[in-house]
């Protein structure tokens, strides 16, 4: 990208909200940075101090000192002694201030949901996820490292949802992509992978199974399974292969499972928990958990009395997940898979 292009969109998008006329455009007697001056006192509660303003608005102190001197003329304001440092002015906003923000924000939204209109349905995530691209990469580039990790604690809005047309094919795709280049998996781990989420889809049964995508400010941040389990018991299974960092191998051949999650020996109603994954970029935030939590909820609820899943030894910050979620660890052994050596491990969870 050259300076140009940069600059030109830039100039697209601010005549678009009308930042140029930003009276005009909502009908308002503030300027822009007013009105951002207004939301930031509006969302702030009662203790905001002028410097934090300083801050949030990346304002000079005394273009800040003269906009708040011209709110309090126009009584949209009070100032005070902070009760945090008497050194500190406390701003708040008046009843009439209050009423001000309050019709500016109404105007704000209509006007965005106004462009909204003119994109499809179909278009809105892709917009969605361009406009938070933008804000990882450019929104936080003035800001001392405190500042922005704060920040970014803040605004990350985590969501788990079940699965639509078009998810599995996401899962097969970066459980291939993250296990190849953080463990060195190889194609058959892909191959597998896709078998277990062909099987998914070919006997989805509502009643017993549930797939679930973790989004961080709408985009796929994490992926979990939870099926029903046709396998016997620990110990009597072939323990050669082995999935995504909370997978089991295949089922042998021949074992068919009933509709409550048993094979034709077994007299448990066990669930398996199936391809937990979480994006590096998304990592920190609790995702596992929840993912793993969403699973485990959703077993309990189904009727199920045993949640059960198949990881590797390598994989410590799953391990941790499970341990913190109640999984005990049942069973050992090495294998080769993929490509490398490993220790497979079974864990359960009585539910």
């Amino acid at each position: 990208m050259t300076v140009q292009e940069f600059r030109r969109f830039n100039r697209f998008y601010t005549n678009l909200i009308g930042a140029l006329d930003y009276g005009r455009h909502l009908y308002s007697p503030y300027t822009l940075t007013e009105a951002r001056l207004l939301y930031e006192l509006a969302h702030a509660g009662d203790q905001v101090d002028a410097a934090d303003l300083r801050v949030a608005l990346s304002l000079d102190a005394g273009y800040l000192s003269r906009l708040l001197t011209k709110f309090e003329e126009r009584e949209l304001i009070t100032r005070g002694r902070s009760e945090r440092d008497s050194r500190r002015q406390r701003i708040a906003l008046t009843a009439h201030g209050r009423e001000a923000a309050s019709v500016l924000e109404e105007r704000s939204q209509d006007s965005a949901g106004r462009l909204l209109e003119k994109v499809p349905g179909r278009d809105r995530t892709r917009l969605a996820e361009s406009m938070a691209t933008i804000r990882e990469l450019l929104g936080d580039a003035s800001r001392t490292e405190p500042e922005r990790v704060l920040a970014e604690e803040v605004s990350k809005q985590v969501t788990l949802r079940t699965t639509r047309p078009g998810d599995l094919g996401w899962m097969v795709q970066r459980n291939a992509e993250l296990y190849a280049r953080e463990y060195g998996f190889d194609l058959s781990y892909e191959a597998l992978v896709a078998r277990i989420v062909a099987e998914f889809a070919e006997h989805f049964d509502p009643r017993w199974d549930r797939a679930w995508l973790a989004e961080l400010d709408g985009r796929p941040a994490g992926q979990v399974m939870c099926v029903r389990d046709d396998r016997p018991e620990d110990g009597e299974r072939e323990g050669a292969g082995g999935e995504a960092r909370d997978g089991a191998p295949e089922r042998a051949e021949g074992e068919a499972p009933d509709r409550a999650g048993v094979g034709e020996q077994g007299r448990i109603r066990r669930a398996r928990l199936r391809l937990l994954l979480v994006e590096p970029e998304a990592r920190g935030h609790g995702i596992g958990g929840r993912l793993v939590t969403a699973c485990t909820e959703f077993a309990r609820d189904a009727g199920y009395d045993e949640l059960v899943l198949w990881t590797n030894s390598v994989l410590t910050a799953a391990r941790r997940i499970y341990e913190r979620a109640g999984f005990e660890l049942v069973a050992e052994r090495p294998h080769h898979s993929f490509g490398q050596d490993l220790v497979g491990q079974d864990w359960r969870l009585r539910l």
